[in-house]
């Protein structure tokens, strides 16, 4: 257990700018909001990371609020406006930086990567290409080529405009010059019930949902959107074995508004990479089905950085939009 005396003890945080708050910090409940509703993963490792921070500051309340809508940019627009001073934070998922602003009719009335504090990212998860047992295509390489001979005259499945599983087949698309018609549902576990039942061909779905599937007769499972396979579904190859390069991976990460004291920062982001080390953390993200990273501030910058841009793009190449 990481204790608050060791914290608390490290001069070179205490000397920075800020650092007679950051010892005193926190003297009152810290709120993390989450874009989303209770469940899945953005929600699962706030709290996960709440626990981790009252585990190692005794005395301390960190507080998880669900404030839906708006993609996720009105949890967000919440968090830049508030004060910088560590109490109120957010777990940030990659669509609502990367992805919302660019697909709104109204820009955000804030920047995604200047007007926000990277502290720690928590993990990532990919998503895998699933079909159901009615497409004529027994691996990877088939189903991309089933793919190409049907352009415009196939479907997709997604948990929404604008998901990470919609993106994910957006880029598939872009990359390989095929067209297909999007049909989305309010959420994953309808849009995976459908192509379990064959009313929808194919979708990428959340590892999470696809690992319990491995070895259904009903579906396929043909490639993982990580660079690498997953050590869940070791049998299942990345695409960028096909298509090198291909990737798409979403992360939740712990930010707050522009501006936070780094003593603040360092502390937060201390305390949740030296707990994502803990087997039971571990165990805990693997059961939440995310993959523990504990990527401090800076390579977490960088991160939003890239991922804003190179969304961007495929949003606007793809013409996707939020009613």
């Amino acid at each position: 257990m990481i204790r608050r005396r060791a914290l608390l003890a490290a001069p070179a945080l205490l000397a920075m700018p800020g650092g007679a708050a950051a010892q005193s910090w926190p003297e009152r409940p810290v709120r993390i909001l989450v874009p989303f509703a209770p469940g899945g993963n953005t929600d699962g490792l706030a709290r996960l990371a709440a626990d981790l921070l009252q585990e190692a500051l005794p005395g301390s309340s960190f507080v998880v609020e669900n404030r839906t809508g708006a993609g996720g940019l009105l949890a967000a627009e919440q968090m830049v406006r508030a004060a910088p001073d560590g109490y109120t934070l957010m777990m940030m998922a990659v669509a609502v930086l990367a992805v919302a602003p660019a697909a709104m009719a109204q820009p955000p009335r804030f920047d995604p990567v200047a007007d926000v504090t990277p502290i720690v990212n928590l993990g990532t998860n990919p998503f895998v290409l699933m079909t159901h047992r009615s497409v004529e295509a027994a691996d990877l390489a088939a189903l991309l080529a089933w793919m190409k001979a049907r352009s415009g005259r196939f479907v997709y499945a997604s948990g929404g405009v604008g998901s990470f599983q919609h993106l994910s087949m957006a880029l598939l698309l872009q990359r390989i010059g095929v067209q297909a018609e999007h049909v989305p549902y309010r959420g994953g576990a309808p849009a995976l019930a459908d192509v379990l039942a064959g009313n929808a061909p194919m979708m990428f779905a959340n590892l999470s949902e696809a690992v319990p599937h491995a070895q259904n007769p009903a579906v396929r499972l043909h490639g993982v959107s990580g660079l690498q396979r997953s050590p869940q579904l070791p049998g299942v190859p990345a695409i960028a074995e096909q298509l090198p390069g291909f990737e798409t991976i979403t992360w939740n990460g712990l930010m707050g508004p522009k501006g936070m004291p780094a003593p603040i920062v360092a502390r937060i982001s201390g305390v949740i990479a030296e707990a994502l080390k803990r087997p039971d953390v571990r165990a805990r993200m693997d059961r939440i089905g995310a993959d523990p990273l504990g990527e401090g501030p800076d390579a977490f910058a960088a991160r939003l950085k890239a991922d804003v841009a190179r969304w961007n793009e495929v949003v606007r190449v793809a013409g996707i939009r939020f009613q």
